[in-house]
């Protein structure tokens, strides 16, 4: 089965929770290999995630806008 929806690249939309899960990862690999203090950065991925779902806006999405980011992806239909 040929999937109808394609995404146009990356987009701030699919970029902030990719880099959140990225520095939750690293993030626990440095709690359990140096110190548990760096579990104070997994809780402040955790804080800005849920700003981001609030109201949309997170740090974050202020430097990808500056790289050029797009904010939304244009799905297009697959003519098969």
């Amino acid at each position: 089965m040929k999937n109808p929806l394609r995404h146009d690249g990356w987009h701030i939309e699919r970029v902030v929770p990719l880099l959140a899960g990225l520095f939750v990862l690293v993030s626990a690999l440095l709690a359990a290999t140096v110190s548990p203090l760096w579990l104070v950065l997994t809780a402040l991925v955790g804080a800005n995630l849920l700003l981001y779902s609030a109201v949309g806006w997170c740090p974050a999405t202020l430097l990808l806008r500056r790289l050029g980011v797009p904010a939304t992806a244009r799905c297009t239909v697959a003519r098969t």
